[in-house]
Formats: structure tokens, sequence, C-alpha cells
């Protein structure tokens, strides 16, 4: 069977009659390699799959959508490529429900700065396919969650977010209006800052890995 999303996969090692799932997705210009890093350290009864995106960039690295610029130097996303994106890994979920027994009640997002930014749409827009999100670098771009979302039910959603305060590709400013938003919709969120730029420090790593073994339900 071909999938929609290249991917690696690290199958757990607690076998169950269904295993939870930790989906990874990486960030502009990265690619799957790139936070399947993590799987050695990541709860053993999980299975963690890390997708590679869509779209190439050259030389080596692969985006969910496009950024681009102005004459003016401002930094725009592509919203048409991000929703395709979103509607995208919405179907990779399903292929990997349908190919491995995996607990579709348990399906937790980890993403990198795109992959969080997309992760956000997906728990927002599709709540009955997502247990947990856990949002590294990221922010929540409204434009590319379905409008009507909230009349949703979206009360079981759970969120990690995580930020450096130095981040110079994410302003922590941006960041910072996601788990307000979140909290206005009455949603469950823990939010941490680093001193860092961006990326994951060591702290921020165990940080999520506790915030995963405590929402394990």
């Amino acid at each position: 069977m071909s999938n929609s999303l290249y991917y690696l996969i690290r199958e757990p090692k607690v076998k169950q009659e269904k295993n939870p799932l930790i989906l990874l997705l990486h960030g502009y210009g990265s690619n799957e390699e790139d936070l399947f890093s993590f799987a050695g350290q990541l709860p053993e009864e999980y299975y963690i799959i890390s997708a590679r995106a869509p779209y190439h960039i050259p030389p080596y690295g692969n985006a969910w959508y496009a950024i681009n610029f102005d004459s003016d130097m401002n930094k725009f996303s592509d919203d048409n490529q991000a929703i395709e994106s979103r509607e995208l890994i919405v179907k990779f979920i399903d292929e990997l429900i349908d190919q491995y027994p995996i607990d579709a009640q348990k399906v937790t997002l980890l993403g990198f700065s795109q992959g969080a930014i997309l992760s956000y749409s997906i728990a927002l827009t599709y709540p009955e396919k997502i247990d947990r999100v856990v949002a590294l670098s990221g922010y929540l771009n409204m434009d590319i969650i379905d409008k009507g979302f909230n009349t949703n039910d979206i009360s079981k959603l759970r969120f990690f977010i995580s930020h450096g305060v130095v981040d110079q590709v994410i302003p922590v400013d941006w960041a910072r209006k996601a788990p307000e938003v979140l909290k206005d919709l009455k949603l469950d969120v823990e939010y941490h800052e680093y001193p860092v730029g961006h990326g994951v420090t060591p702290q921020n790593f165990y940080d999520l890995l506790s915030w995963i073994n405590k929402t394990n339900r």
C-alpha cells in the first residue's frame, strides 16, 4: 500500500491490542529524520511515526507550505498550500490507522515550527481525530483553521506549547497568543518558555516528555 506521505516508523516495544500514536511533523526546510531523533526517548508503548512534508526544498529539505517574501521583505505563508497539507496529514493519519493497530482515540501530534502551526490547525479542525498536541516553536494561524471550528466538540483536546524567548524565526509574542486563545476556549494548555532561539533544549524535551507521561489516559 502506498501512503500519502513518506515516513519513518518506530514500532511500539510494548505491544497492546491497539497502541497510541505520536506523529512527528518537522519544520520548514527539514525532513523526517530531524524529529525522529527523539524516537528512542519517547515512551515504549507508542507508535512513533515521522512524516516527510510534500514540497521539496533544494538541496535536501522539505516544507509543508511555501513561505514567500514581498518587496519589503515581509514574510507570509501560502495558506492554501498549508490547508492542502493539513488535509493530506489527516488522510495520512486515516491510512496509518487502517494499516497498523493504532488506537484512533489516542493520536498525539508533535510538531516543530511549520509542523506545530499545522498541528494546531489539524487538531482544531478535526478534534475527533486528535487527542493531544505538542507545539514546539510555532504559532496559531487562524487563517488555516476551519472557520466554524468552535462548533465542533473540541473539549478533549490538550496542548503542550513551548517557545524560545529569543526565537529569531517566529517571535515569542506570536507564540504567546496561542495559550490565551486556547484557554479562552476552555482547553487544557501547558505553556513553557526557554532562554533559546528557534530550537528545542534538553529541558524543553524533558518537560514535554513529562507532560506526555502525565496526560496519558
